[in-house]
């Protein structure tokens, strides 16, 4: 299927840009918007796969605009793609529901490749931007639960590479064994915990410190 997709962006000729390049790299972008308010409404007009997602809005941040969008849609999922790079603006939206984190310095193939990634539901992280986030949520992490539920420790580390964005093809790769193998375990793992994708199961890694080595 046609990922579907929607940028917000207050800045006309980079939002329209941005529109042009994916539309010709084969997705379909079905809205544009330039604020928090607009981005919330058409979000739930046009129902997007995925939402590119700037952090400087005229009425707003993108993390706000973000918790707008998920509100009022909560399957989309949202990549962050903007200038700063600042370990507040990274943080609050992760924490607001952003999927992932791009700065605009990307090439074009980067974001292309970054937006597939993210409608398959993988965290996609500009390189130095994931060890700041997963170094954040460790220190956050509590001490885990007496009653947590028990991961065997190949889907135990099955998780780390997931927390790390990685791909199942990926991860069978580094762990010498198959795809479809990976996938049984993210699936035992997801009935385990009780998550419902992949996502949430990068999340629950995080905010756990599974990804640790």
């Amino acid at each position: 299927m046609t990922l579907r997709v929607m940028v917000v962006d207050d800045h006309p000729m980079w939002r329209e840009g941005v529109a042009r390049d994916l539309t010709d790299n084969g997705f379909d972008v079905v809205a544009t918007a330039d604020s928090v308010a607009a981005a919330g409404t058409r979000a739930a007009t046009v129902l997007p796969d995925v939402v590119l997602m700037d952090m400087n809005l005229p009425d707003g941040t993108g993390a706000q605009a973000t918790a707008a969008v998920l509100a009022v849609h909560p399957g989309a999922r949202v990549l962050i793609l903007s200038a700063s790079d600042e370990r507040d603006d990274v943080l609050d939206a992760i924490k607001a529901g952003a999927t992932g984190y791009l700065v605009k310095s990307a090439q074009q193939s980067e974001l292309i490749a970054a937006v597939t990634a993210t409608g398959d539901g993988q965290p996609v992280f500009t390189p130095g931007l994931a060890g700041l986030v997963l170094g954040e949520y460790r220190r956050m992490s509590a001490s885990p639960r007496a009653d947590a539920p028990v991961l065997t420790s190949r889907e135990t580390e099955v998780l780390r590479h997931v927390a790390k964005g990685l791909s199942s093809r990926q991860i069978a790769t580094r762990l010498e064994i198959s795809p479809r193998t990976v996938e049984n375990h993210v699936g035992s793992a997801l009935r385990k915990l009780q998550l419902g994708n992949r996502v949430e199961l990068a999340r629950y890694a995080i905010e756990h410190g599974l990804d640790a080595d």
